[in-house]
Parts: structure tokens; C-alpha cells; sequence
């Protein structure tokens, strides 16, 4: 049985997706430095001057995200939609907020990003931990990080195969293993911002400079372990049976309204 093709909100045109794939590149070097740069390269003596970076860094995620919406002319309908769900995904974050990761926005982004599309799926995570940052208080030089993962953890969600055929089980099947490992790939990542400036407050598993590459990665998996499993292993469960249970429902009520607000179709008018 075929299936129409399934509407865009956004679609990411050569200009957004050059932009995109720079600010990503750059996003990489900000995440991986420290594996990155050999022990003696000067750029692990300047460890402390982070604040520059991220702030650097911020202008390059609002200068991604203005020109995809420049490029894709995203209308009154799309913008409506991004309000709705950066501000349902900004609410629901501190629901479970330092209770064993249960954080249920990233079922819903995942969700949004599968049905609106990868271009949408960026805007979206970036807009939404930009608002909820805003909304706990929780603005600091790990924002600009929080928007770009949450970003690519969206976007993600829409390049998955089969957007207008998988459907049913084998749809929610797909959702929910991305959802688990998306889960578990973000707080890895946000782990790998905060990790360098730890300083000697943790010396058997903090950042050390002149340590070689095998040595600060078995620090980090340590880290890694010691710190955020727990927490990253409950947001990746309640991903997967929040995908599962309310799954169906919720992409049922995108897809009814991005039918509705038929966003690919042109506005034309008549003369009378």
C-alpha cells in the first residue's frame, strides 16, 4: 500500500546544510578536544579559557538555526508549532528533574524530530533547551552544549529510515532503540564538556593533560560510570516506555496536524 509523502516543516536546503555541517564539525572539536589535541599541543594549557569557547560556540548554533529558518521560509504554521512543542518539551524537562534521569522531553523529541524532519528536529532541540534553560534557572556555559546535542539528538530522529512507510510496531521499534541510544549518546556528550574542568577535585578520574590518549580515556569511562550511568540509564528507560505507550498516540496527533497545517503547500490568492 503506498503512502503519501510525508510534509516537512523545515527542509534543510544546501545553505542550512553547509552551516549545519560546520557548526557540527566545531561542535565535535568543542565535545573531543581532549582527545583530540596530543599532550604537548598548547591548547591543553589554555583549558580554563572554556567560557570563550562556549560562548563562541553559541553564536555559531543561533547563526545555524537563523539560517535554516531563513532558508526554508518557515511560515506562521511551522513557527506556531515550534512554540508549542519547545514550550511543552521546556515543561516537561523538570517533571522529573534529579530523580534517576527521568527526564520525559526526550521521548517527545524524538518523536517531533521523526515526523517533522530533520531541519525541524534541529531547530526544535536547540530551541527547547534553550527555553528550558531559561525556565530553571539553568544558564551557564553548559547551555550552548545542551542546545547543540539536544540539536543533533533531534535531528537524528528524522534521518531515520522509512519516514512515510515504516509505520505500526516496526516503527516504534526503530523510535524506541534510537531513543534508548540517543539517550545514552547525549548524556555521554554533555559528560565530555564538563569532564576537562574538573581540576584536581577528582584526580584518579579528571582530564590530565599530559596524560596520552588510552590514559584519559580509561579516566573518562571511569568518570563516566562513577557520576552519570545511573542517571543516563533511567532517561534512556523512560525513553523507551514512554515511546512505547504513548508513542502511537502522540505521532498520530503530529502527523493529523502537520496534515492540517499542510506546510509544503503554497498560499496563493485569487483576484476578484
Amino acid at each position: 500500500m503506498s503512502r503519501t509523502r510525508q510534509a516537512r516543516a523545515v527542509r534543510l536546503g544546501p545553505r542550512s546544510v553547509t552551516a549545519l555541517g560546520l557548526v557540527s564539525a566545531v561542535g565535535v572539536v568543542a565535545f573531543g578536544w581532549p582527545f583530540l589535541a596530543p599532550p604537548a599541543s598548547t591548547l591543553n594549557a589554555h583549558a580554563q579559557d572554556a567560557p570563550w569557547l562556549f560562548a563562541g560556540l553559541l553564536v555559531l548554533l543561533v547563526a545555524v538555526v537563523a539560517a535554516t529558518i531563513s532558508e526554508s521560509g518557515l511560515g506562521a504554521k511551522a513557527v506556531a508549532m515550534l512554540g508549542v512543542l519547545a514550550a511543552t518539551g521546556a515543561a516537561l524537562r523538570p517533571i522529573g528533574a534529579g530523580t534517576a534521569g527521568i527526564e520525559p522531553m526526550f521521548f517527545l523529541m524524538v518523536l517531533s524530530g521523526r515526523v517533522l524532519g530533520p531541519g525541524f528536529g534541529f531547530v526544535l532541540g536547540s530551541v527547547t533547551m534553550f527555553a528550558s534553560a531559561l525556565l530553571t534557572g539553568g544558564v551557564g556555559p553548559w547551555m550552548p552544549f545542551q542546545m547543540l546535542s539536544m540539536g543533533w539528538f533531534t535531528m537524528g530522529a528524522g534521518l531515520l529510515p522509512g519516514p512515510d512507510r515504516l509505520r505500526g510496531r516496526g516503527e516504534l521499534g526503530l523510535l524506541a532503540v534510537y531513543g534508548f541510544l540517543a539517550a545514552f549518546a547525549y548524556g555521554t556528550a554533555m559528560n565530555m564538556a564538563g569532564w576537562p574542568f574538573l581540576g584536581e577535585l577528582a584526580s584518579r578520574v579528571s582530564f590530565d593533560p599530559g596524560a596520552a590518549l588510552p590514559e584519559n580515556l580509561a579516566r573518562f569511562l571511569a568518570y563516566c560510570a562513577a557520576t552519570s550511568l545511573g542517571w543516563d540509564l533511567g532517561r534512556a528507560l523512560v525513553t523507551v516506555v514512554l515511546t512505547l505507550t504513548l508513542g502511537p498516540a502522540v505521532l498520530r496527533a503530529l502527523r493529523r496536524a502537520t496534515r492540517r497545517a499542510a506546510f509544503e503547500t503554497a498560499v496563493t490568492f485569487e483576484d476578484r
